[in-house]
């Protein structure tokens, strides 16, 4: 007796060729979908964790200026030793003895941050830094962060430092889509 022969005959089932490409199609929409979904949520993510970043630098510039008696500087710098460039280049926090805004000798940089990725841009006005009194203070240094990605000044978001040296995240106080500055004027981006 053969072996074939032993065995029962199943009845064998598949999937048909209309079948499989009902499925393709339907995953490929799935996918579609997901992805822009995906894509959104991790450009949401950076611009979140950029922030924190920032306000992270914001606040330790400030608490060195106390803690250490004088003046603390937050500069933009493209190459993490000098004040220069744009902010999206990236910035130091750095002790500012005699609170010129330039690192001079016997100046420590306290820390370096890169520049920013993804296509993120970064204004603060027209200021090239923020400096610090020992007190705290940032007279004179009050104007919005602005951080934009490709999608516009709707998923901006905004950080408002303050003279006090304050700072906070900026809101979209008249629900139009838009978080505002510190003068209640809607974010742009270029």
């Amino acid at each position: 007796m053969n072996l074939y022969q032993s065995c029962p005959k199943l009845n064998q089932h598949g999937f048909t060729l209309i079948e499989l490409l009902v499925t393709i199609v339907m995953a490929g929409i799935l996918l579609a979908t997901g992805m822009s979904s995906f894509s959104s949520f991790v450009k949401n993510n950076r611009l979140t964790t950029q922030v924190n970043e920032l306000v992270t630098s914001i606040n330790l510039t400030r608490s060195e200026a106390i803690k250490r008696g004088f003046s603390a500087t937050i500069c933009k710098s493209d190459d993490g030793a000098t004040c220069a460039g744009n902010w999206t280049d990236g910035w130091i926090v750095f002790d500012d003895q005699d609170a010129d805004g330039t690192i001079d000798a016997g100046e420590t940089i306290i820390r370096v941050h890169s520049a920013l990725q993804g296509g993120t841009t970064l204004t603060f006005g027209t200021k090239n830094r923020i400096t610090y009194s020992p007190q705290g203070i940032a007279t004179g240094f009050n104007d919005t962060f602005e951080l934009c990605d490709n999608r516009g000044a709707t998923k901006a978001k905004g950080i408002i430092v303050s003279n006090t040296g304050r700072a906070r995240l900026a809101i979209d106080s008249n629900s139009d889509g838009t978080v505002e500055d510190g003068s209640s004027a809607n974010i742009t981006c270029p």
